[in-house]
């Protein structure tokens, strides 16, 4: 009853009762008395947490009812030596009433009644939790002890409870010397005023408060030190206010080094803002324009971008000729503010050789950035492009040069050069480490930028090689075609117009999945081999299973394709699909419909029959086959493409050129896809 007296508001405060939610409760630590009999005389309801048994369930029960056969000789053998008079600790295994086995952990001793009777005391918990807790409290003991962070504990009433080593050495005083004492009592020349009410504010809120600053001094040292405190309010489960803890942390040597600080911030603000800036594009001008842009003002007054000529003309990067001199191609010039200086730099897009004595051929043949902190009249020759630019720089005031090399994948590139007129202080370490970080993030994009442009200009030149030439006329059917390629990256679009036996045509078109110079490749393979089959005079199902064995062998190359055969003569046309969008068919009275033909598997997957639709032809039809790069669009359902293809094409008599050119200029809103589009129109 007097537990129920003591609480008050928020908690417990008569001293005596202990507040709900402590470490007895957390660990439920259940009583257990067994006779002499071996019989349940005692049971908690502890236990009944622990075991599932009620009290009704277990008191007057054997013991054996908590015990697995196999584990009651031991049970036993216990049993006689707590008897016999001595205490047993360790775990057992005991049945829980659901037929589980719970490990528990006991401590048991003797009891003896008034008439002489012998009993079994056993107190137990949850072996599980008894093991977190061991763990918690070790692994806190060791960080409050190994940490290097000064950590205080207070109570309530603002003194202090608990100091570790490390705030021990801050402060200059064992921890017996401060327990029981208030923070001005302890150590009177720290800001103790703000200290106590820092801590008042975190007790009564409970609202941490973080890197506080505190300047003062110690009984460890004469001098004043600055200090970062955070402070905590700390609470058992329950919410019952225990008292705060504070982190310590020496930081005089951070206040000391403030404006090293501060200039380091600033350079990492300009490399993050490189790393937004610079590579926006994989255009090889526009990326040295960003990384010009970027330099000035923020690090120099000056900025001029050259790359070696190899790498503007997507060739492999060679830092020198033999006789020692370097091809270079200035990409971008920028100026902080308006000056005479930028008529001294290369002319941008003009080619420039220079000899080993420039400082620009040196630093791309020895792949290292070279700082001239004081520009002289003997180093300006080795900065100017000739004496008329050299004066100009003079006149500019140029008094401080740096040039830092563009290294990407082991190749130098190219060259930063930068030059400070109106900026007074001269380049120094930082700044060469900035330079370099900037050109070695400007290097990666310039890098990436050559390779793409080197890579879609060879699959360019690969994939027109193979696409065939504008379709001559044949008797019957009237043909038109376009190919957009990406402008990303190309890809493995293709089609095709075959002359068959008996006047018949052969349109292909086909899809390898995949960009780049390998899927331009996959497609010129089953191009050529759809031409070879198609001269077999095959069916289209069958073709397609031919076709299909081929991708399987070129590796993991996927297609679709679609192939129809049309005879313009008997008015006929039979289609089949390999996973394939379905042609638009249109009808001479202008309706237009999708074909429905079985899609079939892509090329490559193998193991799947190709089957054949057969449809008439009248004169004056139209059939449309495609690719999905025409109808399908990011963010967009293919089926709003798709219908809007057949509203296009729906009633539309114009001659086939005029129709190619208007589907695409309807529909190819966006260029990161290759398209193919075949327009086949049956006449007399």
């Amino acid at each position: 009853m007097r537990g129920h007296e003591a609480q008050s508001g928020d908690g417990w405060e008569d001293g005596v009762t202990a507040a709900p939610g402590g470490l007895f409760d957390l660990l439920r630590v259940a009583a257990l008395v067994v006779d002499g009999d071996g019989r349940i005389v005692l049971w908690s309801p502890e236990a009944e947490l622990l075991l599932g048994y009620s009290a009704t369930e277990a008191l007057g029960r054997s013991a054996a009812l908590l015990v697995s056969q196999e584990n009651r000789w031991r049970a036993r053998e216990l049993f006689e030596r707590v008897r016999a008079g001595t205490s047993w600790a360790g775990v057992f295994p005991v049945l829980h009433k659901d037929g589980s086995t719970r490990l528990v952990e006991f401590r048991t001793m003797r009891l003896s009644d008034t008439r002489g009777g012998v009993h079994a005391l056993g107190l137990a918990a949850d072996a599980e939790t008894l093991r977190n807790v061991e763990r918690d409290l070790a692994l806190s003991h060791s960080l409050i002890n190994q940490t290097p962070v000064g950590i205080a504990v207070f109570d309530t009433d603002l003194r202090w409870v608990r100091v570790n080593p490390s705030l021990e050495r801050i402060n200059g005083l064992p921890e017996e010397a401060v327990l029981g004492r208030r923070v001005s009592e302890a150590l009177p020349s720290l800001d103790v005023e703000a200290i106590e009410s820092r801590m008042r504010h975190v007790l009564e809120t409970g609202e941490p408060l973080l890197d506080q600053q505190t300047v003062g001094r110690t009984a460890a040292d004469t001098k004043e030190h600055a200090y970062s405190e955070s402070y905590h309010r700390i609470e058992d489960p329950s919410g019952r206010v225990l008292g705060l803890a504070i982190a310590v942390i020496d930081v005089s040597a951070r206040q000391l080094a403030a404006a090293e600080v501060a200039k380091a911030r600033e350079r990492l603000a300009v490399i993050a803002d490189a790393s937004v800036r610079i590579g926006t594009t994989l255009d090889l001008h526009q990326t040295a324009c960003e990384l010009a842009e970027m330099a000035v003002p923020q690090l120099a007054d000056l900025a001029a971008v050259d790359l070696l000529d190899s790498v503007v003309s997507h060739g492999d990067a060679a830092a020198a000729r033999r006789d020692g001199r370097a091809d270079f191609r200035a990409l971008a010039v920028a100026a902080g503010y308006p000056t005479d200086a930028i008529r001294a730099a290369d002319p941008v897009g003009e080619l420039a050789s220079y000899s080993s004595s420039r400082l620009i051929t040196q630093s791309v043949r020895e792949a290292r950035p070279i700082l001239v902190e004081r520009v002289s009249d003997a180093t300006m020759p080795c900065i100017a492009r000739d004496a008329a630019a050299a004066e100009v720089l003079r006149r500019a005031g140029v008094h401080s040069y740096l040039a830092a090399p563009l290294i990407a994948r082991g190749e130098v590139l190219g060259t930063l050069s930068l030059y400070r007129t109106v900026n007074a202080s001269p380049f120094d370490d930082q700044d060469l480490t900035l330079a370099t970080e900037l050109a070695a993030r400007a290097a990666i994009c310039v890098d990436n930028a050559r390779l793409y442009g080197r890579e879609r200009t060879i699959a360019l030149t690969l994939q027109r090689s193979l696409l065939p030439h504008p379709p001559p006329d044949y008797d019957g059917i009237e043909i038109a075609s376009r190919y957009l390629p990406a402008v990303s990256e190309v890809g493995g679009d293709w089609f095709d117009v075959l002359p068959l036996k008996g006047g018949r045509i052969g349109l292909v078109v086909g899809d390898v999945m995949g960009r780049g110079v390998h899927a331009a490749a996959i497609m010129g393979q089953l191009r050529t081999a759809t031409r070879a089959l198609a001269r077999l005079d095959l069916p289209p199902a069958e073709l397609l299973s031919h076709l299909d064995d081929i991708a399987g062998s070129l590796g993991e190359s996927i297609a679709t394709c679609l192939y129809a055969v049309c005879d313009p003569q008997h008015g006929r046309c039979e289609l089949s699909s390999a996973g394939h969008l379905p042609p638009v068919l249109v009808r001479p009275d202008g309706t237009a419909e999708y074909l429905d033909i079985p899609s079939g598997v892509p090329l490559g997957v193998g193991g799947v029959p190709f089957s054949a639709e057969e449809r008439e032809l009248a004169e004056g039809t139209l059939l449309a086959l495609f690719t999905d790069g025409l109808v399908e669009h990011r963010g967009e359902s293919i089926e709003v493409g798709l219908q809007a293809l057949l509203r296009l094409l729906e009633g539309n008599r114009r001659p086939l050129e005029e129709m190619c050119d208007m589907v695409l200029s309807a529909l190819h809103r966006e260029c990161d896809d290759d398209v193919a589009l075949l327009l086949a129109r049956r006449r007399r």
